[in-house]
């Protein structure tokens, strides 16, 4: 967060401008509640759809988050503007009590050197005051996106583990895979299985959108680091997911 977006949060641009250029989380929101729906069509006792319900909850939430790390933290804003009004006070007051008792001499000079260098004591701890306050807010809505990102790279992982044993050699095969007592239950169909696949394709997509979103109006390096990680690490899952559909794409029922 620069300075001029601390002293000015109202500076954005509202305009229809970013239309197009910009994600809409009410636009994300309802791609994950047809997506959901689509799900409960095809697999309605699936583990799959249970995690697309909580992703949505947690999608909520995390929607929520963001809109609200856009916006001023009033508290600690005043705080600091307090904490700076009373810096350049006490630096106009001890500077005025200084010059109306200076007495150019040697006393006064030693007087002079004595106070200026308490002065500048004082001045250094009230400086790291307000830089802790003018810092604070920024930190404390790092720690909350971390927070809230964290929770959707676990979701990615779980997603991935839902289409880890959807083996599509199983078809390539004839269905003649020979299956031992531990095997995965293939009960899906070639077509049945690409809905599936794809459908785990989605959820790690709309799992990077909301992540997107905190990077969206924020210049913290470790929040916009921390999504380009979790976009790596959906990009990588969701490549393997892909590599699985084109395998199905040339196999037969």
């Amino acid at each position: 967060m620069n300075l001029l977006t601390w002293l000015y949060p109202f500076g954005r641009e509202t305009t229809e401008e970013g239309r197009f250029t910009i994600l809409r989380a009410e636009a994300i929101m309802k791609t994950i509640d047809q997506l959901e729906l689509r799900i409960a069509e095809r697999f309605p006792e699936s583990g799959l759809l249970g995690v697309c319900q909580e992703f949505k909850l947690v999608a909520v939430r995390s929607e929520e988050l963001a809109r609200k790390l856009e916006g001023p933290i009033w508290p600690v804003r005043l705080a600091a503007v307090i904490a700076s009004t009373l810096l350049i006070g006490l630096v106009s007051w001890a500077l005025g009590q200084l010059l109306r008792n200076f007495k150019l001499d040697a006393s006064g000079i030693l007087h002079l050197l004595q106070t200026t260098e308490s002065a500048i004591n004082e001045l250094i701890f009230l400086g790291l005051a307000i830089f802790f306050l003018v810092n604070l807010e920024a930190r404390l809505k790092r720690r909350s996106a971390l927070k809230a990102l964290h929770r959707l790279r676990s979701i990615a992982h779980v997603i991935d583990m839902h289409q880890l044993t959807k083996d599509p050699a199983f078809h390539l095969s004839g269905n003649k895979i020979s299956e031992t007592q531990h095997s995965p239950k293939r009960n899906l169909t070639r077509h049945q299985l690409m809905r599936y696949l794809d459908y785990c394709s989605e959820l790690l997509a709309l799992n990077s959108k909301i992540a997107a979103l905190f990077a969206q109006n924020t210049d913290d390096r470790e929040i916009l680091n921390t999504v380009n990680d979790l976009e790596q690490l959906v990009q990588g899952l969701s490549a393997k997911v892909w590599q699985k559909i084109m395998i199905l794409d040339y196999s037969t029922e």
